[in-house]
């Protein structure tokens, strides 16, 4: 694939731009919570404050404009409430974005609109991104730790606060999309110790997730790290390998083991932005360790089309993990 050919997820998607404001608010009634109580760990220097910006024609999904946050300093997370029973489980959103960009609305606000009819608490994560053309930059761990600090730090902190917010310490899982699916799969391997000193009591609960669904993930094959590991960070030209090794070798930097929780991972053969051999080599590695992994591979779906339907099937998504989180007694079937 020839570089810059496709954007990284959304993040050039969103090189035109009709609209902006300062900084992305949640919808009235919603407040975000900072997730450090001082100083972020391994602070990073930004050109620029947080810019929340949305899509002009030139990207669209299902008719509909996205918008992005980049320059984001100061983590934080929204928690949405069910609305009417409430099941106890609990999702903490990673939107995806390249590690450079959020996508807000599209990979976070309207999961929570998703999940909160059905009982479960939502929990978005306005996790540490820079813009593409900053120096040093954000990225997948190791290459950045911010990213699954804050990710780490803020599981933690929701099952620190189960109790005070009806969600059952024993149902915290996560969801992401893109790299959001690759913080999905870090998340899911390393909760055994935290990235950072210990900052309060919270950073003494489990950040271990009890269930994961990764929907579109990048950089989880082991041509995927090549990658990483060799291109121009100063340039930082988007260059991914048009197929992964044969033998459909993971990331080393993504270590599986049998305490790696039940996982879901969706993905469509026609994403010419994260190669499908991402999924499939997380799947055989799951698979491998024994871990209980359900994965839906699709013909059509491309990628960034978050939960918004199309004629396409691979949109009907959200019932199958429905219907999965059912089957590993999260939810009731």
């Amino acid at each position: 694939m020839k570089p810059l050919l496709f954007a990284l997820c959304v993040v050039l998607a969103f090189g035109g731009l009709s609209a902006q404001q300062t900084a992305w608010q949640p919808s009235p009634g919603h407040t975000q919570l900072p997730i450090w109580p001082g100083g972020v760990p391994d602070p990073q220097p930004v050109a620029g404050s947080e810019v929340a910006k949305t899509s002009g024609k030139e990207f669209l999904v299902a008719g509909r404009p996205a918008v992005g946050v980049n320059n984001v300093t100061r983590p934080t997370m929204t928690v949405y409430s069910p609305n009417g029973e409430n099941t106890g489980a609990a999702v903490v959103v990673f939107p995806g974005g390249g590690y450079q960009e959020l996508a807000i609305d599209l990979e976070g606000t309207e999961v929570c609109d998703w999940l909160t009819p059905k009982g479960i608490t939502c929990v978005l994560l306005k996790y540490r991104v820079t813009d593409v053309g900053a120096y040093p930059k954000s990225g997948p761990y190791p290459e950045s730790p911010m990213a699954l600090e804050d990710a780490q730090r803020t599981v933690g902190l929701v099952r620190f606060h189960a109790a005070e917010w009806h969600i059952d310490p024993h149902k915290i899982g996560v969801l992401g999309f893109s790299s959001g699916g690759h913080l999905v799969a870090a998340m899911s391997t390393h909760f055994a110790k935290r990235l950072y000193p210990a900052v309060d009591a919270a950073d003494k609960e489990s950040c271990r997730p009890d269930f994961a669904v990764a929907i579109y993930p990048g950089h989880l094959s082991l041509s995927a790290a090549k990658w990483d590991a060799t291109r121009d960070t100063k340039k930082f030209v988007i260059h991914y390998p048009a197929t992964a090794d044969k033998d459909l070798g993971l990331n080393p930097d993504i270590p599986v083991t049998h305490q790696t929780p039940p996982t879901f991972l969706l993905q469509a053969e026609d994403d010419h932005v994260d190669n499908v051999n991402d999924s499939l080599a997380y799947y055989i590695a799951l698979k491998n360790a024994g871990v209980p992994v359900e994965m839906h591979l699709y013909a059509q779906g491309g990628h960034a089309f978050g939960l918004r339907r199309t004629k396409l099937p691979i949109t009907g998504w959200p019932q199958l993990v429905e219907t999965w989180l059912g089957t590993i007694g999260m939810i009731s079937e």
